[in-house]
């Protein structure tokens, strides 16, 4: 099984990509979430020149952030910097949509931004729409040693829904997932091992990837420790960050979702009604989405809800855990880092051991 991080991108996550690199793990994904974190094609080129053998990925990109001529582009570009160590992943967008008051993309547009991406990957003239206008585009100089369209790229989709997990299979993508209860990321792998199946795919071609936050608990130590609140905390606070886009905006909460019934989901909605603005409450909703627990939301997070939403438990736990979604299908483990606490990496590294 295969252990990679992701990381809110930081100008210098190089370093602790390169650290990972040294410790075995064998995937690097960057978030693509602009109003948040720093630019993730930045980041990544930093850490192309800094490492040797970890993959690097967008994780992940929404197409209606960047369009397509300019994302074929950065991709191309540290494909010259990593030969064939570049993964393309894309979404219909959360965090990086939500951070600014928007809902996901069509999955129909999703599509047609990877055909361009990979169409101009290939070399071929592609159309593509622009300010009302559709245009024909190509790379111009690929003969010269700018960027690289030569190695492979691989294509990976966050990919939560039906028609999502559809479509992954329809393009035989690699596959990304955000677990949480390890029940739960059964059933996603299982949905999607059946689309892929129903694709004519081979099962041992896909590439599952569970992505999760959490923290390796020492003896004695409860879920909601300063320590876990900092690296698992912010998991749990996505729950209540979806429930207040919810009740505010109408967006919706997603399928993996905990009961908007509980107290604490219903005590931040009511919080988050007196965000300022008033006409944009997603601000201060958003505000450290995944990297931090905001000091107003923390009396929510109970360690119930950081257990029920993230890898909080002993290494002993945590290893039956993996070992469940490995047993499921998943091939990847990735845990995600959170800014301040990237000495977790020792920690993960001691589990990614225990599995070769």
């Amino acid at each position: 099984m295969d252990f990679g991080i992701a990381l809110p991108t930081a100008a210098d996550s190089w370093k602790v990509v390169q650290r990972a690199e040294e410790l075995g793990f064998t995937h690097a994904w960057f978030y693509d979430t602009q109003m948040l974190s720093a630019d993730c094609f930045v980041a990544m080129g930093a850490a192309a020149v800094k490492t040797t053998r970890i993959r690097l990925g967008t994780g992940v990109l929404v197409p209606s952030n960047r369009i397509a001529p300019v994302t074929a582009n950065a991709l191309a570009t540290l494909n010259q910097l990593a030969p064939g160590r570049i993964d393309f992943g894309v979404g219909t967008g959360f965090t990086a949509r939500r951070a600014m008051g928007f809902g996901a993309i069509k999955v129909k547009d999703m599509e047609a931004h990877i055909h361009q991406v990979y169409g101009l990957l290939r070399g071929e003239i592609v159309d593509f729409e622009m300010e009302g206008e559709t245009k024909k585009i190509r790379f111009l100089n690929p003969e010269l040693p700018l960027f690289n369209t030569r190695d492979p790229i691989a294509l990976h989709l966050s990919a939560f829904g039906p028609r999502t997990r559809a479509l992954t299979a329809k393009l035989k993508a690699g596959w990304i997932d955000f677990v949480g209860k390890v029940e739960n990321g059964i059933r996603e792998v299982e949905a999607m091992r059946d689309a892929w199946s129903k694709a004519g795919h081979a099962m041992g071609d896909l590439q599952a990837t569970a992505f999760a936050l959490g923290c390796v608990l020492k003896d004695g130590e409860p879920a909601d420790s300063d320590r876990a609140m900092a690296q698992a905390g912010p998991r749990a606070a996505v729950m209540l960050h979806r429930a207040a886009d919810e009740a505010l905006a109408g967006l919706a909460p997603g399928v993996t979702m905990v009961a908007k019934t509980r107290p604490e989901i219903q005590g931040y909605i009511e919080l988050a009604r007196n965000f300022e603005p008033k006409d944009a409450p997603y601000i201060a909703n958003h505000r450290g989405h995944l990297m931090f627990v905001k000091p107003e939301e923390k009396r929510f997070i109970t360690a119930d809800l950081i257990r029920e939403t993230s890898f909080a438990a002993s290494e002993v736990e945590i290893k039956q855990r993996i070992e469940a979604l490995r047993g499921a299908g998943y091939t990847q483990f990735t845990i995600q880092l959170v800014p301040g606490h990237e000495e977790a990496l020792a920690d993960w590294a001691r589990i990614r051991k225990a599995f070769g």
